[in-house]
């Protein structure tokens, strides 16, 4: 996935309310709200002085034109905005990435299903079977190599996880994929001390038959890379 116009570069003063950023543009000095699209806690990721990069909308109905994409923290490169990962995880599906989930002969996306839920890629032709893809946003490590989710307490992932296991009962499959988007990472755990209750889903979906892979990028100002799989140490 290539960004659709160059980022520009900043340094981030902080992050508040979640969704709003304040950063100072380099070069001019100027000083503008972002909106920042993650709900998580992105622990480790806020620092004050680290090196941003922002999209710049040419929406005139936006109230901020500037949206946080990219980090640099310990010279890893992360990215953070969670709108990305849907379409970064279907062009890795259709290149043949997760060979599990190759061969379908048909993809949507944000297809209703369960209570209240949409999945975020529906497969179907796979063997008579439809796969249900949930996929996750990961940023937080703290070990060398290794990241973890999630990285605050999350009740929708919970349910996320109770809805794919129905799935599986009632005969199509499911799979968890999990996006690392940072470049300083190849394998994937869970942050069960954050989050007990998602671990303890996590497992009991897993023992229905719940599919679990995860996905490492590259990572740059120009564009994000799906690379191949990490390993699930879970």
């Amino acid at each position: 996935m290539e960004f659709e116009a160059p980022l520009v570069k900043g340094r981030l003063i902080k992050r508040y309310k979640r969704f709003l950023a304040d950063v100072e543009l380099e070069g001019s000095g100027e000083v503008i709200t972002a909106h920042c699209a993650n709900s998580g806690s992105m622990m480790g990721l806020t620092g004050e002085g680290i090196a941003v990069w922002l999209s710049n909308s040419n929406n005139p109905k936006r109230k901020l034109a500037y949206s946080w994409e990219l980090l640099q923290v310990d010279g890893a490169m992360v990215g953070i905005n969670t709108s990305r990962p849907n379409g970064l995880v279907e062009e890795a599906l259709k290149a043949g990435a997760i060979p599990e989930l190759s061969g379908f002969e048909n993809l949507r996306r944000e297809v209703k299903y369960g209570t209240n839920s949409r999945i975020d890629i529906l497969l179907e032709g796979l063997e008579g079977k439809r796969v249900y893809v949930e996929v996750k946003n990961v940023t937080l490590s703290r070990e060398a190599g290794l990241a973890e989710f999630p990285d605050a307490v999350t009740a929708r992932g919970a349910k996320h996880l109770d809805e794919m296991g129905k799935v599986v009962e009632e005969g199509d499959r499911a799979a968890m994929v999990y996006l690392i988007q940072r470049d300083d990472c190849d394998r994937l755990s869970l942050a069960s001390d954050i989050d007990p209750k998602y671990a303890k889903c996590f497992e009991e979906a897993r023992a229905k038959g719940v599919e679990v892979y995860a996905l490492c990028c590259k990572i740059t100002p120009e564009r994000i890379e799906v690379t191949g799989q990490a390993r699930v140490e879970i």
